[in-house]
């Protein structure tokens, strides 16, 4: 009776804040606080007529950390305060790498999505045909806005693709002899060398390697005359651009999907008489294909918004170009930069800066479809988990 008699006098003496246990709501009233004293001393510091929104947020954020900690330090422990603290850090980290994230999707949502809805027809049209005197119209009578962003549309998915088909196989022969064949080898190491290194080399580096190599051999096998010359422009030059920039990342991320297939079942394929190129092609390369198409993936959303090789090596077109091989192609970062740089009529600026930020959300949006894409594969084809 005496041990049931007691526990209600437990029960409170545990939620009271004499035993340390800090009410729910305190780091709400914490932040109200902070929120009101920060207005407070941005007010006085700039003064009521300049009030800094920034400069309030980052002064309350400050005070709520401290506050916090010593709240916690008083209501509770010092170690509880600590690690209160470190806590309160982490988030504060986070929500400062989010902030840069938001505003970006923000602005390009803001300023191309009003684009995209009133002008449809941006989808399927070019820049063949306009002129400064149809931005003009557009900027002062409120014409409608002429061109569209279809040939950098088709750029981008011609030179991804040709990027792709020249990465991925090279890529993926280059990660099976380092894991299969290599032993860890001088050759071996030294293609992990190399591959390190191009991983870090600046995207117009490649562009140029690009060029210098196709220039060599227009030259070498075709002559120099300025107009061959000019011919080294192409998608296919591009897409060589950007195959130096992917073969790296297929090549890491599918030597680690590789490395992660256990040992056993290549023993248990080799002790069945199964030769080794049979063993990767049917039991180590299908039990590493998750990992291995969802790195191919993200090394296609990697290089699909870059812009310096391609400006150095596919050119500039107004026009829909399908061939690869033969005459400039735009893709769609190219086509951003030109429309902002290069206004079609410098008089009347708004009109391409309206087609630079729609161009800019479609290839966010690509981007972003590239990335869903590979989470999904990843999910798709991750190993069951079935019970014995």
């Amino acid at each position: 009776m005496s041990a049931i008699a007691e526990t209600p006098q437990r029960k409170k003496a545990k939620n009271s804040l004499k035993a340390g246990m800090m009410p729910g709501w305190v780091w709400m009233a914490v932040a109200a606080a902070s929120l009101i004293l920060g207005a407070g001393l941005t007010a006085i510091l700039g003064g009521a007529a300049d009030f800094n929104v920034a400069g309030w947020l980052v002064l309350s954020a400050i005070i709520y950390l401290v506050g916090m900690y010593v709240t916690t330090r008083i209501l509770e422990t010092k170690r509880r305060a600590t690690d209160q603290l470190w806590r309160n850090l982490v988030w504060t980290a986070f929500i400062i790498a989010l902030i840069p994230l938001i505003s970006v999707i923000w602005t390009v949502l803001a300023n191309g999505l009003p684009t995209l809805i009133n002008t449809p027809g941006i989808f399927t049209t070019d820049m063949s045909g306009v002129t400064g005197a149809a931005d003009i119209a557009t900027q002062n009578e409120g014409a409608p806005l002429a061109g569209g962003i279809l040939h950098g549309l088709v750029g981008t998915l011609m030179i991804t693709l040709m990027a792709t088909l020249i990465s991925v196989p090279i890529g993926l022969m280059a990660s099976i002899y380092l894991v299969e064949y290599g032993n860890d080898n001088l050759f071996s190491r030294s293609i992990r060398f190399f591959v390190d290194v191009m991983t870090g080399i600046p995207s117009i580096v490649a562009g140029l390697f690009a060029f210098a190599g196709m220039t060599l051999f227009m030259t070498t096998f075709i002559g120099s005359a300025p107009a061959q010359l000019q011919a080294v422009k192409t998608g296919f030059t591009a897409a060589v651009a950007l195959s130096v920039l992917m073969i790296p990342v297929v090549v890491r991320s599918t030597e680690e999907m590789l490395r992660v297939v256990p040992n056993e079942l290549r023993e248990a394929s080799y002790a069945l008489g199964v030769r080794k190129w049979r063993t990767i092609m049917k039991v180590v390369i299908p039990t590493a294909i998750s990992g291995i198409a969802s790195g191919v993936t993200l090394a296609i959303a990697r290089v699909t918004g870059e812009t310096a090789p391609i400006l150095v090596t596919a050119g500039f077109a107004v026009s829909v170009n399908w061939n690869v091989f033969s005459g400039w192609m735009t893709a769609l970062p190219v086509y951003i930069y030109r429309q902002l740089i290069n206004p079609t009529a410098p008089a009347a600026g708004v009109p391409s800066a309206q087609r630079a930020w729609a161009a800019a959300l479609v290839l966010i949006v690509i981007v972003m479809v590239l990335n869903l894409i590979a989470r999904v594969i990843a999910q798709a084809f991750a190993p069951k988990k079935t019970g014995r």
